[in-house]
C-alpha cells in the first residue's frame, strides 16, 4: 500500500520560508519519480517540482530560483525549499510519486498524499 505523509506546512509572512516534508512508504522510493503539486477546493491542479529517480529536477516558472526539491532515499523522504514566499503561493500542497520518470514539471500523478496547507499572509 502505498502511503505519503506530507508536514511541514503552515502560515508564514511574504518574504518567509517554509520546509515541507513527505515521508514515503509501501514503494521502492528510490525507482520513483516524486514531486509536489498544489490545488485548492474547486480549482485546478498546478505542479510546482518534480525530482526523477535519477536526481532530474523540474520546476514550475512561478517558483525558479525561490523553491528547491530534494529527496533522501535512504529515507524514502521527499522535500521541498520555499523561500521568499509571496500570497500567490498560498495553497494546499501535496506530495506525490509515479514510477514513470517525466522529466519535466507534472500535475497528474498515479499516488498523492493528503496535502499540507501553506498560507502566506500579513
Amino acid at each position: 500500500q502505498v502511503t505519503l505523509l506530507e508536514s511541514g506546512g503552515g502560515s508564514v509572512q511574504p518574504g518567509g520560508s517554509l520546509t515541507l516534508s513527505c515521508v514515503a512508504s509501501g514503494f521502492d522510493f528510490s525507482k520513483y519519480s516524486v514531486g509536489w503539486f498544489r490545488q485548492s477546493p474547486g480549482n485546478h491542479k498546478y505542479g510546482v517540482a518534480t525530482i526523477d529517480s535519477d536526481g532530474t529536477k523540474s520546476y514550475s516558472e512561478s517558483v525558479k530560483g525561490r523553491f528547491t526539491i530534494s529527496r533522501d532515499n535512504a529515507e524514502s523522504t521527499l522535500y521541498l525549499q520555499m523561500a521568499s514566499l509571496k500570497a500567490e503561493d498560498t495553497d494546499m500542497y501535496y506530495c506525490a510519486a509515479d514510477p514513470y520518470d517525466f522529466g519535466t514539471v507534472v500535475r497528474s500523478w498515479n499516488y498523492r498524499g493528503q496535502g499540507t496547507q501553506v498560507t502566506v499572509s500579513l
